[in-house]
């Protein structure tokens, strides 16, 4: 199950400068995070989101290249795989102005009652919000 692709665009802000004077490594998990987020929140009826809420169990990151301040970056994000109460979401971010990949990463996520804050799993309900 490949979901369908959420996009994003925005610019590089100062506070994602780290003293190397690029994008501190932290910002993009943060970007992917977000996004994510983003996603899930638009997708999902008020009624899933107030019985639902995901959590991080593995974040893993590929750094390609280099971002600035003041560049125009794009953000994708998919679903790549749900399993039991797993959700595989992958990302990649791009340099507008070149394409050139930034970076690829992945996250594991894990499905909880928001209530009782135990693994639930994924039904197919949840799961064609994405397709």
């Amino acid at each position: 199950m490949i979901s369908e692709v959420f996009t994003k665009q925005f610019i590089v802000p100062s506070s994602a400068i780290d003293i190397r004077n690029h994008v501190n490594n932290l910002a993009y998990m943060e970007w992917c995070l977000d996004i994510a987020e983003t996603h899930w929140s638009l997708r999902a009826p008020k009624d899933f989101q107030e019985k639902y809420v995901w959590f991080v169990i593995h974040h893993s990151i590929d750094y390609k290249a280099q971002a600035f301040k003041g560049e125009k970056l794009e953000i994708s994000t998919w679903i790549e795989k749900n399993e039991g109460v797993k959700s595989e979401r992958r990302y990649k971010i791009i340099r507008i102005k070149d394409n050139k990949t930034l970076i690829e990463a992945k996250t594991v996520w894990c499905l909880l009652n928001v209530k009782t804050l135990r693994p639930t799993k994924i039904t197919e309900e949840i799961s064609t919000l994405f397709l």
